[in-house]
């Protein structure tokens, strides 16, 4: 089976956007990119890959999962086949998208089709965002890999939306890129009871 990893950058006060859902303010460093990018070449936009050099292949995901507001840049920007057409990319949302054949839309039982896309082979599935999409599939989420960078927003969109109770995660490391941004990686514990 494989894994659905919540892959996002966050403020120190867990924002992942402020409440305008820019991530404008969070910094970007040529050697953060590098670095992150050399981890999951895959994570790199489509529109971006020649410009910063990144042509490998995926190494840990062939699946990105979206919120439609985090798919909304891209949709923004012209970019008909997503920002990650290297990728097969699954919007989630209830309304009406420019159609693509890059892009499938995904409704209904949210919880369920996922789960059935974990039971499908292939590679894990990067969980982009946002905090609602993640609120909604906390159940599901086998890891969680935060960027966290040095800045607080103050207010936001929080990498949980409402509604996500408590619970323990197991903290498997914490690394310190360029940048001064820290990867932190937890396990949700679900793993454990496999």
């Amino acid at each position: 089976m494989r894994k659905l990893v919540y892959f996002v950058a966050t403020s120190i006060d867990g924002f992942i956007a402020d409440p305008a859902g820019d991530f404008s303010r969070f910094p970007v460093h040529q050697e953060t990119l590098a670095s992150l990018f050399t981890r999951y070449p895959e994570t790199c936009p489509g529109h971006l890959r020649e410009a910063l050099s990144v042509t490998s292949k995926p190494r840990r995901f062939d699946t990105v999962l979206l919120g439609r507001r985090s798919h909304a840049p891209a949709v923004e920007a012209g970019l008909t086949d997503g920002a990650y057409p290297h990728l097969r990319q699954i919007v989630v949302t209830h309304q009406d998208l420019p159609e693509s054949p890059r892009v499938e839309i995904m409704g209904g039982d949210i919880a369920a089709r996922v789960a059935e896309l974990k039971d499908e082979p292939g590679l894990d599935i990067w969980l982009c965002g946002g905090g609602e999409l993640a609120a909604q599939l906390v159940d599901l989420i086998d890891e969680i890999q935060l960027k966290i960078n040095p800045i607080l927003l103050g207010s936001g969109i929080p990498l949980f939306g409402d509604g996500t109770q408590p619970r323990n995660l197991q903290a498997i490391g914490v690394e310190q890129l360029p940048g001064g941004i820290n990867l932190a990686t937890y396990r949700t514990g679900l793993e454990q009871s496999r």
